[in-house]
């Protein structure tokens, strides 16, 4: 790990994950993965979908809902790699995106039927995978 300068700017480099991962501000914590894990890459492409919805709403979240939204992304970060992802919480969040930032919400949904989270979520079991796609429409990973 190295942390550059006085800023939060960290840099970590992960091989396969076996166990609880955190590597500071804005980082997705990673709560559990099965055996052989996630690839690295993975895992920062998913942190790169996750700081460009982040992103997206600072930018055009209106003042009154943006921190809310803000929460709403950082529940999906925990839903989405929780040791048992919930996809129900990932519907919440999507629905109220929906309802209260609908210029938002393609990027929610476009973040739900990414591959990469497919999988990430396929790391934590078969049936985690299945289910998401179910609800989702989710394409298989690699497909």
């Amino acid at each position: 790990m190295t942390k550059q300068g006085a800023g939060d700017t960290l840099e970590t480099h992960i091989g396969s994950v076996s166990g609880p991962v955190h590597t500071g501000k804005g980082d997705i914590l990673i709560e559990h993965w099965e055996t052989g894990g996630v690839a690295a890459a993975d895992l920062e492409a998913l942190r790169d979908l996750f700081a460009g919805l982040r992103g997206r709403v600072a930018a055009e979240a209106p003042p009154a809902l943006a921190d809310e939204a803000q929460a709403q992304v950082k529940a999906l970060e925990k839903a989405t790699t929780a040791e048992k992802p919930d996809l129900s919480a990932m519907e919440r969040v999507r629905d109220w995106f929906v309802e209260h930032l609908p210029s938002i919400a393609g990027s929610v949904t476009a973040l739900l039927v990414n591959p990469i989270l497919g999988k990430v979520v396929e790391a934590a079991g078969d049936l985690a995978a299945g289910e998401l796609r179910r609800r989702f429409g989710q394409q298989e990973a690699g497909a």
